[in-house]
């Protein structure tokens, strides 16, 4: 089965089973509860999902907004980074773009790359400080921070480390560098070994090398051509880097993971490719408002349709497997026909919070994208009305709140369940207060009452009634720094 008839047959099978008279997913008894605890929860997987009954999962379509000034040209990889008072871009340049490794040779292209900075308040508009580090003719904005580290600046990329204790010297931390194909060798013996190598900073501008060898070796990337991003992950307490690497003769994905960002653990070949699927930059990062759920927004690689290219969602929460819920494009190449040329579409490394209600995705050639909060994914009920009810979970806190949103018509209402599936006594479908509107955290009321905490660590279900409705997170707080009074409905 090619890539094309497999996506078809699956779209058909999610269409037309999300439609049945209900759909039931593993996983239904007491035994297998999802303990989420305090944690926000989206609707990106199938890990909270027992029963749709006239309701499907969907993938919301970000909006382009327009582009960002100065326009962010990069050479694919490129970084934004999120500090409390500033974001931080990181970008490749050239210092002759003349310069190709077809026309010029491996050396000539990589020596003449450089890594380019910029700085902005908002993420929408961006100043290129002059920084004084490396001086070049090309720039003479004086922005380089990374130059004549052979093959490193192809793919610079950088992260804030948030582990516990980490020296302030190593605050940022990046990995970049190529493999050597085959008939590089005599590159490789006049300028040492390929792989990817460990740089440290203090402030995301002024960088050393951790060490002279690659931390991650060569033989693994098969050609690390690609984003390889690593990041220390709040939910597995080590440092995760996801990286490109061919897989059955397909661009893939591995991942491998380390205690000291110096000595990684053999690497695993990720499950996402669907059959005759290329994926270039694997852009996997962890979600700023649910840090345990890992986002992706990996290229889909057309290499027949002139390299055209797509960014695709998938998530995953560690392990080997993404999650592919769904198959089609995030973003597609669009009207322009610049869209459509050789690897037009990529996604930068970095999914932030660029106002009260919005999220920004950052392309190639200066284009930003928007969701709402939380908002790649929802259970999506019609006007005539549908149900969801969870798998078994348990809980911490004693309020539940809800990123939603209705049609002024539409509407929604919340009933917690016992494992059995029968209403708990004060949180019955008619003792909820309906809910209706727009809002990114909703506390549900039954009886104008919103304290659940006696519930807390039992097994429950939660069961939505909704009517041309989206839900896209739960989660369960304390009530300390929040309030008790849900908004009004319509804000």
């Amino acid at each position: 089965m090619n890539l094309h008839s497999f996506i078809h047959s699956q779209s058909r099978l999610l269409l037309v089973t999300s439609f049945m008279a209900g759909v039931l997913f593993p996983a239904e008894g007491a035994d297998d509860a999802v303990a989420i605890g305090s944690r926000r929860e989206l609707f990106v997987d199938r890990l909270l999902v027992g029963e749709l009954k006239n309701t499907l999962l969907k993938l919301h379509e970000p909006q382009l907004m327009p582009p960002v000034q100065q326009p962010r040209p990069h050479g694919h990889y490129a970084t934004v980074l999120r500090t409390p008072d500033k974001f931080q871009f990181y970008y490749r340049g050239d210092k002759d773009p003349k310069v190709t490794w077809k026309t010029q040779g491996i050396e000539a292209y990589h020596d003449g790359e450089v890594t380019l900075y910029a700085e902005s308040m908002d993420g929408i508009h961006w100043t290129l400080p002059k920084l004084g580090l490396h001086e070049h003719p090309a720039f003479p904005e004086g922005n380089i921070i990374l130059m004549n580290e052979f093959m490193v600046n192809h793919n610079f990329t950088p992260f804030i480390d948030t582990r516990p204790g980490v020296p302030a010297e190593q605050k940022y931390k990046a990995l970049g560098g190529l493999a050597y194909q085959s008939h590089q060798q005599a590159v490789r013996e006049k300028r040492g070994p390929g792989g990817l190598k460990a740089f440290v900073s203090p402030d995301g501008i002024h960088w050393k090398k951790l060490r002279d060898e690659p931390v991650i070796p060569e033989a693994w990337g098969k050609y690390f051509d690609s984003q390889n991003y690593a990041f220390w992950s709040e939910a597995e307490q080590l440092y995760v880097c996801y990286f490109r690497r061919f897989i059955g003769g397909l661009r893939g994905i591995a991942r491998t993971t380390s205690q000291d960002f110096i000595h990684w653990t053999p690497f695993v070949e990720m499950k996402a490719n669907l059959p005759g699927e290329h994926l270039y930059t694997a852009c996997t990062q962890p979600y700023f408002r649910a840090p345990h759920l890992y986002m992706a927004l990996p290229t889909r690689f057309m290499e027949k349709r002139g390299a055209a290219t797509d960014i695709l969602f998938m998530s995953t929460r560690g392990g080997e497997t993404y999650d592919r819920l769904f198959t089609q494009s995030l973003i597609r190449p669009g009207l322009s026909k610049e869209g459509w040329a050789n690897r037009a579409n990529y996604a930068a490394i970095g999914i932030h919070q660029t106002g009260d209600t919005e999220l920004s995705m950052f392309l190639t050639n200066g284009r930003r994208y928007t969701l709402r909060l939380d908002g790649f994914a929802s259970v999506n009920a019609p006007l005539d009305g549908g149900e969801f009810i969870t798998r078994p979970l348990t809980f911490d806190g004693n309020e539940l709140t809800i990123n939603y949103a209705t049609s002024a018509a539409g509407q929604m209402q919340v009933e917690i369940q016992d494992a059995l599936g029968k209403p708990v006594p004060g949180f019955s479908l008619d003792a909820c207060d309906p809910i209706y509107g727009d809002h990114i955290g909703r506390v549900v009321t039954w009886k104008k009452e919103s304290d659940v905490g006696r519930l807390k660590g039992t097994v429950i279900k939660l069961r939505f009634v909704m009517s041309d409705a989206d839900l896209f997170a739960v989660k369960f707080q304390d009530t300390a720094g929040s309030s008790n009074t849900a908004p009004k409905d319509g804000g």
